[in-house]
C-alpha cells in the first residue's frame, strides 16, 4: 500500500518541482534576529526548476525585490543530480545557501549541524507560524531536537484508485471501499477467495508510512531509535503474511516497483492501488473498461490521516542577511504564491485556507479535478509520517525484513526487530 513520495506517479511530477535553494556569500554572526531591515544580496538556488518554471521564478523574484527595494535576489539553477552530495559540500565548506529548499530528511543532518534557522525561536520568523496547516509546520521538525526548521512549501498526497467492479462481483458494495486496513485485510481476503486467488488487492509491500497509518510508534520520543516492533507493528505484519499467503497481497509484491504495481492495476488483476491524476489519463486511454469502473477514495489510514509529502524552505542560519532571508522564505511561501504555483503544476498549498479555494473543491467534470478535489480534502488533517531521519537504507533495510516475514522466513516479530536493529545502527552512523 505503498505512497512513497518517490515511488507514485506523483512523484514525476514533484521531480520536476524539487528542493530551491539559494547561496550564501559566507558566514555571517550566529544571531537568531530576524527582525532587522531587510535588505542585502541573497542567493536563490534552484534544482532542475528553471526549464519548466523560469517565468514563475522570475516573477516571484521582481515581486519580492519590488516589495524590498533594498534587496537584490540572484537566482542559480542547478540539475537535479546529485543534488544532496551538493547541499553536503555547501555545509562543509561554508557556502551554504541562504535559502534552501529541503525535504524533511535533507534538513535533519543540517539542522543537527547547527546550520539551518530555528523558526520557532527566530521571532520574525515565528510570527508567520499560524499561516501554515499545522501538520505542515510540523513536518520540519525533528526528534530529539526543539524547534522547527524550515517553513512548509507544497504538499502532495495521492488517492487511492480502486476497481468497482471487481469489488461487486466478489460480493462487496462497490460505493464503500475499504478505508481502514482492517477493512482491506478482510475485504482483500474475500476478493482473493472469490476469485480462486486470481485477484489481489494490493500489489506492494507494506513501507514506513502505512505502519504510521495504521498507528505505529516509528521512533522512541527521544528520537535516539526506532519502535515500529511494537505489538502494534507485529499485529500489522502478521495480517500482510496473511493476506500473501492466501494470494491477497500480489505474489510479485516483494519485487514490486511502482510502475509494475500500476501495470498490474490497469489489467485489472490488482483491486486497488495509489496514484494521481496522471493515472486517471492513462486509465482513460489505455482501459477504458478500467476507466468506467474506477472508484476513488482517500488513503488508507487507521488513525483518520492521511500521508502528506512535504517539501520545505530552509533559512541557513549563518546567513549575512537573515532579514532578507527569513523574508524571502516567507515569500516563497506564503499564500499568495503557493497559490500560484499550484495553478501551474499538481502540487497543494501548505497553507491555512488555501484548501478551500473553489481550485480545490469544486469539480468541473474534468479527472484533473476528480482527484484533486479528493486529495486536497484529505489534506487539511494529514501528516508527514515518514520519520525524519529515515534514510533509503533504513527503507531497503526494512523491505527486506518484510520480504522475509511473508516468504514466512522468519517471524513478522524477528522481521521488525532486524529491521530495527539495522536501522538504529545506521541511525547512530548518520
Amino acid at each position: 500500500m505503498r505512497i512513497s513520495r518517490r515511488a507514485v506517479a506523483v512523484a514525476a511530477v514533484l521531480a520536476t518541482v524539487l528542493p530551491l535553494s539559494a547561496c550564501s556569500g559566507g558566514s555571517g554572526d550566529d544571531s537568531s534576529d530576524a527582525s532587522g531591515p531587510v535588505k542585502g544580496k541573497i542567493t536563490f538556488q534552484t534544482w532542475n526548476l528553471q526549464a519548466n518554471f523560469k517565468d514563475y521564478f522570475n516573477g516571484v523574484i521582481k515581486d519580492f525585490e519590488k516589495k524590498y527595494p533594498d534587496t537584490e535576489v540572484k537566482w542559480v539553477d542547478r540539475p537535479a543530480e546529485g543534488y544532496a552530495d551538493k547541499l553536503s559540500a555547501d555545509a562543509a565548506g561554508g557556502t551554504l545557501p541562504d535559502v534552501v529548499n529541503v525535504s524533511p530528511d535533507l534538513v535533519a543532518p543540517l539542522a543537527k549541524a547547527g546550520l539551518a534557522l530555528d523558526l520557532d525561536k527566530d521571532e520574525a520568523a515565528a510570527s508567520f507560524r499560524d499561516e501554515y496547516l499545522p501538520g505542515a509546520w510540523q513536518s520540519h521538525q525533528i526528534p530529539g531536537m526543539d524547534g522547527t526548521y524550515g517553513f512548509p512549501w507544497y504538499l502532495n498526497t495521492g488517492p487511492m484508485f480502486y476497481n468497482k467492479r471487481l469489488f461487486e462481483e466478489a460480493g462487496l458494495d462497490p460505493e464503500k471501499p475499504p478505508t481502514t486496513y482492517d477493512e482491506v485485510f478482510d475485504q482483500g481476503l474475500k476478493l482473493a477467495e472469490q476469485s480462486d486467488g486470481e485477484i489481489a488487492t494490493l500489489a506492494q509491500v507494506p513501507t514506513i508510512e502505512d505502519f504510521g497509518r495504521y498507528g505505529v510508534q516509528l521512533m522512541n520520543k527521544e528520537g535516539t531509535g526506532f519502535a515500529f516492533n511494537d505489538a502494534k507493528g507485529v499485529e500489522m505484519l502478521t495480517r500482510y503474511k496473511e493476506l500473501f499467503d492466501k494470494k491477497a497481497l500480489d505474489p510479485q509484491a516483494l519485487t514490486a516497483t511502482p510502475e509494475s504495481s500500476g501495470t498490474k492495476f490497469l489489467t485489472e488483476s490488482v483491486a486497488m492501488n495509489p496514484g494521481s491524476a496522471l493515472d486517471l489519463e492513462n486509465f482513460k486511454t489505455k482501459a477504458p473498461t478500467l476507466y468506467k469502473n474506477i472508484g476513488i477514495t482517500d488513503q488508507v489510514t487507521s488513525t483518520g490521516k492521511v500521508n502528506m509529502y512535504v517539501m520545505g524552505v530552509m533559512v541557513n542560519e549563518k546567513t549575512k542577511q537573515k532579514p532578507a532571508a527569513v523574508a524571502f522564505a516567507h515569500f516563497v511561501t506564503d499564500a499568495t504564491r503557493q497559490m500560484s504555483f499550484a495553478k501551474q503544476v499538481a502540487i497543494f498549498p501548505s497553507t491555512k485556507g488555501s484548501l478551500d479555494d473553489p481550485y480545490f473543491t469544486k469539480e468541473d467534470g474534468t479527472d484533473e479535478t476528480r482527484v484533486r478535489v479528493a486529495a486536497a480534502k484529505s489534506l487539511k488533517t494529514a501528516v508527514n509520517y515518514t520519520p525524519v531521519l529515515f534514510s533509503e537504507q533504513m527503507k531497503t533495510e526494512l523491505r527486506n525484513q518484510v520480504a522475509k516475514a511473508l516468504q514466512g522466513k522468519q517471524s513478522p516479530q524477528e522481521a521488525l526487530d532486524r529491521a530495527v536493529e539495522a536501522c538504529d545502527t545506521l541511525l547512530k552512523q548518520s
